[in-house]
């Protein structure tokens, strides 16, 4: 049996696997801190000028918070320093998830000091100066909130662009580019907001006509029909696709009164160059078919984790507030350790939840069973059969894949790369190629 092994050549991608939020996380991670550290010092001071053991206690508690803040931002820091550092075999994308997981511990072991601190105090009930306490639980509030506020973006709406697929867009015109300077001379222009990039407008000598892949129920084939005014000419009309592993076919067309449409199905990946001749024109055009893995994969733990460490916080500040003003109004002194109980009981549940994500991340559990088996029906869909198949992520957006294919054909690696170039969040992809 012959093996042959495939690993993309020198250049051919980078093993940077950050996310494409992680400059915007950094910068957000230090103005939370900021925040916190401006407020613990202004809390400290305060209570020792005042002589408030509450405002001092609660300055400490802000240190605490803004330490676990740090541990984000470190670990933003260090992924971007030594993004490009080879003794990271992939990379440092998953930093991100292990400063979640830790950050996690922290929380679990929160929620079981506020937990235990409430029960004590459940069964033995202490004296409450309300005074202090009311306003001082108001104002950690507003701080977790105003952080929280930073940590989503600030109010900043930004778009959801990959740094990796940003390039496949730029070869993927150059490469229309080059069609069409070697085939014709019209001029393609991909219609926006079409996420599978099925429809094309082509200007041509008789005015704009639009080419379009239909599949909405049948089976898929071109479609080809005026923008608008008369229909098309009689003069012959055929399109001639060139896929990336450089296999060719062409369309001929029959008219169906509205619009022309393909005799032949569209075999699927609908990944290829066209040329459309239109009597004697000729127009190049691009197509090109995109899957992305599923939102998870595409989470930022690092930014979740501070996240959920300023909600948490805030939760437990309005819970307290809320218990504070029902044990002042109606005497109930134990309506404050029951907020704390509640508020660990939701740290706890916040806390497991990411243990349980970022634990999975670096364990390498599968993160997308759909692009799994997505990958499996692109390989397989022509008989050939996937012997080894190991999916893991690498960082938030960018996932690696190494397949083992089992095929009587003659192809090479090339072939079972141009098939997966669909799935942009692959960013690191290794094929084996065996002969049976």
């Amino acid at each position: 049996m012959r093996e042959t092994h495939a690993v993309a050549p020198p250049g051919a991608h980078s093993h940077v696997f950050l996310g494409a939020e992680h400059a915007h996380g950094e910068r957000r991670s230090w103005a939370v801190i900021y925040l916190c550290g401006a407020m613990m010092l202004a809390e400290i001071v305060g209570g020792w000028l005042t002589g408030s053991i509450a405002l001092i206690a609660d300055g400490l508690h802000m240190s605490t918070h803004a330490s676990a803040l740090l541990l984000a931002a470190l670990a933003y820091s260090y992924a971007r320093r030594h993004a490009e550092d080879p003794r990271f075999t992939f990379g440092t994308g998953k930093l991100g998830d292990l400063a979640g997981f830790s950050s996690a511990i922290i929380l679990a072991m929160i929620a079981l000091l506020v937990g235990y601190e409430a029960f004590g105090r459940l069964l033995e009930p202490v004296p409450i100066r309300f005074a202090e306490a009311i306003p001082i639980a108001a104002i950690g509030l507003a701080v977790n909130l105003a952080s929280a506020w930073l940590l989503s973006g600030g109010g900043h709406r930004h778009g959801h662009h990959h740094g990796h697929e940003d390039a496949r867009h730029e070869h993927a015109h150059h490469e229309l580019a080059h069609h069409e300077h070697e085939h014709g001379h019209g001029q393609a222009h991909a219609h926006p907001g079409h996420h599978h990039d099925a429809v094309r407008r082509i200007a041509t000598a008789a005015g704009e006509v639009v080419l379009e892949i239909f599949e909405e129920g049948v089976p898929p084939r071109f479609r080809l029909r005026k923008e608008s005014g008369a229909g098309l000419a009689a003069a012959p009309v055929t399109a001639e696709i060139t896929r990336p592993d450089g296999g060719r076919q062409t369309f001929a067309f029959v008219d169906r009164g509205r619009y022309l449409e393909s005799l032949d199905e569209i075999p699927e990946p609908h990944a290829f160059a066209v040329e459309l001749r239109i009597g004697g024109e000729r127009h190049a055009t691009l197509f090109e078919e995109h899957e992305h893995a599923q939102a998870t994969a595409h989470r930022d733990n690092n930014l979740r984790a501070a996240v959920i460490h300023v909600m948490a916080d805030a939760a437990v500040s309005a819970l307290v507030i809320l218990g504070l003003i029902l044990a002042r109004a109606f005497g109930w002194l134990w309506m404050d350790p029951l907020a704390g109980i509640v508020g660990a009981a939701v740290i706890a549940s916040w806390s497991y939840g990411l243990i349980r994500d970022t634990g999975a991340i670096l364990l390498d559990i599968v993160p997308d069973r759909r692009m799994e088996e997505s990958l499996r029906q692109a390989i397989e869909g022509e008989g050939d059969e996937i012997a080894d198949l190991h999916l893991w992520r690498l960082g938030p957006g960018h996932l690696g894949a190494i397949l083992a294919v089992s095929t009587s054909e003659t192809r090479g690696p090339d072939y079972y790369r141009a098939r997966l170039a669909r799935f942009r969040s692959l960013s690191h992809l290794t094929v084996e190629v065996r002969s049976r």
